[in-house]
């Protein structure tokens, strides 16, 4: 009979440690956006409280008169926390790229479902699901904002605990489209979610396109929101939640390289 035990003094592999261990910490989060702002010429306001805690929005205090306008968001589902770290180490490894861009960042929507681990807020409401009107408050001072400034490109960050991979929803009609080599990008960290169906929609190699109409979602996302108001290419980003979360914020920060690559190529 061989036995499960390590033989006496023989090495035991210890699983490398996470990069991403604090990735429900929202005050750490806060912290490290207040830090790299300066380095990328960002002013940090908090345009809303939830919960007790501070809804940060960043955005350029001063870019290139001809700097394309990018909108980041991330977090509105807590327990997505790829999402908010992969937006932050893009910015911390691009001050750069960051500099040449008109950015309007949302670095996470719902801190207390990001420190609960819960999709929803603390009232259960999923607020990705209430940008068909201005009842909420928060909502409707996100919406004020969001609606400031038109957009070359918006690329919103999610996770999803279904998926077999990494996919994503091209909402815009732009072309050529830009959805296959963000999915490229992606697969050294994840791979193309495979389904044909993803929800209720068709998808194929990872991507989802379909027409929009306002009628499409009675509960508007907050992606129909940019796309109605008239952002030229919108994109859901997500990842699988059951992959190691390194994968999935590196597939994230892929996905970001390829598209802010493809915008000001």
């Amino acid at each position: 009979m061989t036995s499960s035990r390590s033989k006496p003094g023989a090495k035991i592999e210890r699983p490398a440690p996470l990069l991403h261990a604090h990735s429900h910490d929202y005050s750490r989060l806060l912290k490290r956006w207040r830090a790299v702002a300066p380095t990328v010429g960002l002013a940090v306001e908090v345009f809303a409280k939830a919960d007790g805690h501070p809804l940060l929005h960043l955005y350029s205090k001063k870019s290139p008169p001809d700097a394309p306008s990018v909108y980041f968001s991330a977090g509105i589902h807590g327990d997505e926390p790829a999402s908010t770290e992969a937006l932050l180490t893009w910015v911390e490894r691009n001050s750069e790229i960051a500099r040449r861009l008109k950015l309007r960042i949302f670095p996470c929507l719902n801190p207390w479902g990001l420190i609960h681990n819960k999709r929803s807020n603390a009232d259960g409401l999923d607020l990705n699901r209430c940008y068909h009107h201005s009842s909420m408050p928060i909502v409707a001072k996100h919406r004020r904002l969001v609606l400031q400034s038109p957009y070359d490109l918006a690329l919103i960050l999610h996770e999803d605990y279904d998926a077999l991979g990494a996919y994503l929803y091209e909402t815009s009609p732009a072309k050529p489209h830009w959805g296959e080599q963000i999915i490229a990008a992606m697969s050294p960290h994840l791979p193309p979610d495979s389904r044909r169906r993803i929800d209720t929609s068709r998808a194929k190699d990872g991507i989802i396109r379909r027409k929009i109409t306002s009628e499409t979602m009675l509960e508007w996302p907050e992606a129909f929101l940019l796309h109605f108001h008239g952002a030229t290419r919108v994109f859901t980003i997500e990842t699988a939640s059951e992959f190691h979360i390194d994968s999935r914020v590196e597939a994230h920060v892929a996905a970001i390289d390829a598209a802010i690559a493809l915008l000001i190529d």
